[in-house]
């Protein structure tokens, strides 16, 4: 989605990828296939690009350094290096006086001490947590040892288990001058630890959404990101702000704003890392966005049709090769004049989809 909209602007793009049949390879201009330590296919790709950005977090933060000795990459290895490893990202958060949930380091079972944060606590791996990946709730003591060796007996982070709310995040763009624009806040939903429905605008008070873009503006400029950041925030009940992950690329949950915005996030990273002015992020109405998992394939191909009939509704496919259950498939959006609107479409458009075909 982001080289579409930098070819949509007139740019050539290539990409860098260590999977054969990404696809992304069905929309650049060219492919360079390799793994992430193939030094000298890195350079060679570095010297083909002006400007380069990330599409996760789990890159080798090597790869960029070696990427950065050749061109600009934005954000750079120094934010990645931050933001792939919770314990990092934690400790960073927690030092620039930003407000996390009390948590501690843990490199060993011993270490764990469940008491100190009470039942329950949540146990995390330090690297490739996202979707859920990565992490265990203990709901009492005995628990423990299993959470420890699900996650690998290796480095991890221990958290207090918070009754948060809800969660928003906060889609923050800047430009190499420091310019900054932001999305949301986006109040998002999970199932089964995956982004489920996301809803714009999220449903809290100005003044908490004032604060969220504030805290991701002075966020980004303390980690000084070109590009794009996503700041998730747990919502407590007293009106108070966690910051939990930070993501620094485009977002599930900014999907909407391929239709919801002036500019998408996929646009708005095109123009923040090659040094145009940054896009409009104002809603044109409310918004809902679905995922669309692989477990809708479980019986053959989704009614696209039928989801489609439903007005307002629009469709992104990613170009995933092999559907799973659990896997990021597409997304469906419903742009409304209100939010309960939007939800209803966006989930009926997908409900649709499964329907059984006379």
């Amino acid at each position: 989605m982001f080289a579409l909209a930098a070819a949509s602007m007139g740019y050539r793009v290539i990409a860098y990828t260590d999977e054969p049949d990404s696809p992304v390879s069905s929309v650049c201009a060219s492919t360079y296939h390799g793994s992430f330590d193939d030094t000298n296919r890195l350079k060679l790709f570095a010297k083909e690009a002006q400007v380069v950005t990330i599409e996760f977090e789990n890159i080798p933060v090597e790869a960029l350094r070696v990427v950065e000795e050749f061109t600009h990459v934005r954000p750079g290895a120094m934010v990645l290096h931050t933001a792939q490893n919770r314990l990092r990202e934690k400790t960073f958060l927690s030092a620039n006086g930003y407000p996390v949930v009390p948590f501690k380091a843990v490199n060993s079972f011993e270490g764990i001490q469940i008491e100190q944060f009470g039942i329950p606590a949540v146990l995390k791996s330090v690297g490739f947590g996202y979707d859920g990946k990565g992490q265990r709730v203990i709901e009492a003591a005995v628990e423990t040892e299993q959470a420890w060796v699900s996650l690998g007996e290796a480095e991890a982070i221990l958290e207090k288990f918070v009754p948060f709310e809800k969660e928003v995040s906060v889609i923050g763009a800047r430009s190499p001058a420091g310019e900054f624009a932001a999305y949301g806040p986006i109040e998002n939903q999970h199932k089964n630890h995956i982004l489920d429905v996301s809803i714009v605008p999220g449903q809290i008070s100005d003044a908490l959404a004032n604060e969220a873009i504030a805290l991701t503006r002075s966020l980004m400029d303390a980690l000084d990101v070109i590009g794009l950041l996503c700041v998730e925030f747990f919502v407590m009940q007293d009106e108070k702000l966690l910051m939990n992950e930070l993501a620094p690329r485009p977002h599930n949950s900014g999907h909407y704003s391929m239709e919801g915005c002036p500019t998408s996030q996929f646009e708005q990273l095109v123009r923040a890392i090659c040094g145009l002015p940054l896009g409009t992020t104002s809603n044109h109405s409310c918004a809902a966005m679905v995922n669309l998992m692989g477990d809708l394939w479980e019986h053959g191909e989704p009614d696209w049709a039928a989801a489609l009939a439903v007005p307002h509704v629009y469709l992104h496919l990613y170009g995933k090769r092999t559907a799973r259950p659990g896997r990021k498939m597409g997304h469906l959006t419903a742009c409304c004049r209100t939010v309960d609107e939007a939800v209803t479409r966006a989930k009926k458009a997908r409900e649709l989809l499964s329907r059984t075909r006379a």
